[in-house]
């Protein structure tokens, strides 16, 4: 169960590096080579009560630098109930009634930063259980083109892992991760796209085409090619450096090997040497479950972002 509070607010072909261009075979996706604006006119953010004002005011210039609306979900997770319906305590009624007044107090703070923005937004807030967080939250970004997500320490852990999960898996909606130290733009000037040949770098490779057109240069890094694999062909990276290129897109392809380091290190690190403004990648490769247990590159992404970078699946 939920309550949802609303607030209304204003309504106002470069190729290089590439060994070989042979395409024996479609290695990208069908999806991919579809035609699409991606324009983002409507931007969902979630904060959280300890959200602070510089993250509001951070989504605020990013929507209205690209012409979008701004809507801003405010989240508290209800405390759980006593495990027997006869414990039900006064304390953990005012703990709830206390969650409330937090929560309306954070949607009022926000309409306020937000209205001195030249942007158009909304402010809503809420109140649900952690169970039902991620199907609250997807509901609301079906109506949003990207959703915004801060660093654990701003939104915090729980609520950051339900929203990104409500938007990739409940609406199939990118997420923008946001880290605390780095600035964060839709008209990025230094790209990387994160290959495996898979079909979620496929989807995110085509959200993020129309970021990566405005780019000066756009690296394709994979770690660890097999050139063995079928999907990945003879030359691996060449297939989608061909696409991409054919979009007008200035693109290099770069392999490594990882060595002693994970997937997710070596990304980080070319993302440093590049001084790269966005990662771009596939989310979730393998499953939530195997990923938060044993680990996985979109794990290690969403807990340690050093980049903005951009999950789609």
């Amino acid at each position: 169960m939920s309550d949802l509070i609303e607030e209304a607010g204003h309504d106002s072909s470069a190729l290089t590096n590439v060994k070989a261009l042979r395409l024996p075979r479609a290695i990208v996706p069908p999806i991919t080579i579809m035609e699409a604006d991606m324009a983002y006119k409507t931007i969902l953010a979630i904060v959280g009560t300890s959200t602070s004002d510089q993250f509001l005011r951070q989504a605020a210039e990013l929507s209205y630098s690209a012409g979008a609306h701004l809507s801003v979900l405010a989240v508290v997770l209800a405390a759980p109930p006593p495990d027997y319906a006869a414990m039900i305590s006064d304390a953990w009624l005012e703990e709830q009634q206390e969650d409330r007044r937090r929560l309306d107090e954070k949607v009022t703070n926000a309409r306020d930063i937000l209205s001195t923005s030249a942007g158009s937004f909304e402010v809503g807030g809420l109140y649900c259980e952690a169970t039902w967080a991620h199907g609250e939250i997807g509901t609301r970004a079906m109506y949003a083109d990207l959703l915004l997500m801060g660093d654990a320490e701003i939104i915090g852990s729980h609520l950051r892992r339900q929203a990104i999960d409500g938007a990739l898996f409940d609406a199939r909606r990118p997420v923008l991760l946001v880290p605390k130290t780095r600035p964060v733009t839709l008209s990025p000037r230094k790209v990387i796209l994160a290959w495996d040949s898979g079909p979620d770098a496929a989807s995110a490779a085509r959200e993020a085409l129309e970021l990566m057109k405005g780019a000066e240069r756009v690296n394709v890094v994979m770690v660890d090619p097999n050139a063995d694999q079928d999907r990945q062909g003879e030359d691996p990276g060449a297939d989608i450096a061909a696409y991409l290129a054919r979009q007008g897109i200035k693109v290099m392809v770069d392999r490594f090997a990882s060595g002693d380091r994970t997937i997710a290190e070596t990304l980080r690190q070319r993302a440093s040497e590049l001084s790269a403004d966005l990662l771009v990648m596939g989310a979730y490769g393998h499953s939530r479950l195997r990923e938060r247990i044993f680990g996985g590159v979109t794990q290690s992404m969403i807990d340690t972002a050093t980049v903005p970078v951009l999950l789609a699946r």
